[in-house]
C-alpha cells in the first residue's frame, strides 16, 4: 500500500500527458504519440521544477509500464506472416538490418559515443523506430536521456523518409512492388512506412495495394526484434557475469537477465499458434493498442526525466550515427533489389 501512495502521484501526472499525446498521435501519425509524449514531458519538467514527490511514479513508469508494453507488444508480432511476404523480401531485411548494426558499431569506436545509445540507435534505425527502442532499452539499461535522445534522431529521419522517399522511387522508375519493397525494408517507424506508401498509392492510383504490402514486409522486419532483444540480452548478462566475482555469490541471473523479454516471446507465440488455429487476428488488436499506450505512458515518464538542455548539447553526434545509419539502409535496400532483378 505504501508502494501505492508513492507511485501514484507521478503515475497520473505520467498519465495525463499520455491521454492528449494519445491522440495527437492519431491525428498526426508521422510524428507519434511517443514523440509528442517526450516532447510534453521535457516541457512540463522545466516548468515544475522539483519533482520529489513525482519521483517514484514517473521512474515505476518508465521502467516498469515500459516493460509491459514490450510484453503486449509480443500480440502484435505473427511469426507465420514471414511466410505470407516469401523469401523475396528476407535477404533485403537481413542485409538492411546487419547494414545499420554493423554502421552503428563502428561509429561507436569512431565517435567515442556511449553503447547504449549507438545500440538504440543501431536498432531503432534498422527493425521498428520507437517500438524497437522501446523493447531494447530496458534489456540494455539505457537510462530516460539516453532513450529520449535516440527516440528524437529516429523520429528525425522518420519525417524525412515520409516526406521524400515516394519521389525518389518514382526518379528510379520503381514499381509498385518494388517501392512496397523499399518503403518497408528503408523506413524504419510503421507510421511513416504507412505514411510513405500510403502516398504513392494516392499519387499512382494502385487502390492502397503498395500499402498492404509495404505493411507486411514491415511487419516481418519487425520480427527481427525477438532475436536481437535475446541476443542483447543473453550479451549483457554475460558481459556483467564476466565482470562479477561469481566465487563470492555477487551474480545473480534473475536480477540481471531481463525474463520479461521471454513473456514478449510467449505472447508472440500465443498470436502465431492462436491465428493459424482459426482465432480472428483481431482478437489481438486490443492487446496491441494497449501496448501503444503503454508506450506513449512510459515516453512521458522519459520526457519527464530528461534534461532538453543537456539533449540539445549532446545531440550532434547520434544524429550524425542516425543520418549514417539510415543513408546506409536506403542503399542497401536499392542495391539488394537491384541485384534481384526488381529495380
Amino acid at each position: 500500500m505504501e508502494h501505492v501512495k508513492k507511485t501514484l502521484p507521478g503515475l497520473l501526472v505520467c498519465l495525463l500527458l499520455a491521454i492528449p499525446c494519445w491522440f495527437l498521435g492519431h491525428a498526426f501519425p508521422v510524428i507519434g504519440g511517443p514523440v509528442f509524449a517526450i516532447l510534453a514531458g521535457m516541457v512540463v519538467a522545466m516548468i515544475i521544477g522539483s519533482r520529489a514527490v513525482l519521483q517514484p511514479g514517473i521512474a515505476f513508469t518508465s521502467k516498469k509500464i515500459l516493460q509491459y508494453a514490450v510484453i503486449l507488444l509480443g500480440f502484435g508480432l505473427n511469426l507465420s506472416e514471414i511466410a505470407k511476404v516469401g523469401l523475396l523480401s528476407l535477404p533485403i531485411i537481413c542485409t538492411t538490418i546487419t547494414v545499420s548494426l554493423l554502421i552503428a558499431f563502428f561509429l561507436r569506436k569512431y565517435l567515442k559515443m556511449p553503447n547504449n545509445i549507438s545500440v538504440l540507435v543501431g536498432v531503432g534505425s534498422s527493425i521498428c523506430g520507437g517500438s524497437a527502442i522501446a523493447a531494447t532499452a530496458p534489456v540494455i539499461g539505457a537510462d530516460d536521456e539516453e532513450i529520449a535522445q535516440s527516440i528524437s534522431v529516429i523520429f528525425l529521419f522518420n519525417i524525412l523518409a515520409a516526406l521524400f522517399f515516394p519521389t525518389l522511387g518514382g526518379i528510379l522508375g520503381m514499381s509498385n512492388e518494388g517501392f512496397g519493397l523499399f518503403a518497408g525494408t528503408a523506413i524504419n517507424d510503421t507510421s511513416s512506412v504507412t505514411a510513405a506508401a500510403a502516398t504513392w498509392d494516392t499519387l499512382h492510383g494502385t487502390g492502397g495495394a503498395v500499402l498492404n504490402y509495404a505493411t507486411i514486409v514491415k511487419l516481418t522486419r519487425t520480427l527481427a526484434i525477438i532475436p536481437i532483444t535475446l541476443a542483447l540480452a543473453f550479451w549483457r548478462t554475460w558481459q556483467v557475469k564476466r565482470g562479477s566475482t561469481v566465487s563470492n555469490g555477487s551474480f545473480q541471473l534473475k536480477k540481471i537477465f531481463p525474463f520479461f523479454i521471454l513473456f514478449f516471446v510467449l505472447a508472440s507465440i500465443i498470436t502465431t499458434v492462436a491465428t493459424v488455429s482459426g482465432v480472428d487476428a483481431a482478437f489481438f488488436q486490443p492487446f496491441k493498442e494497449l501496448s501503444k499506450f503503454f508506450i506513449i505512458l512510459a515516453m512521458a515518464a522519459i520526457g519527464l526525466n530528461t534534461n532538453l538542455v543537456k539533449l540539445v548539447k549532446t545531440g550532434g553526434k547520434p544524429i550524425f550515427m542516425g543520418a549514417c545509419c539510415w543513408f546506409g539502409i536506403t542503399c542497401a535496400s536499392l542495391i539488394m533489389q537491384h541485384l534481384e532483378g526488381l529495380l
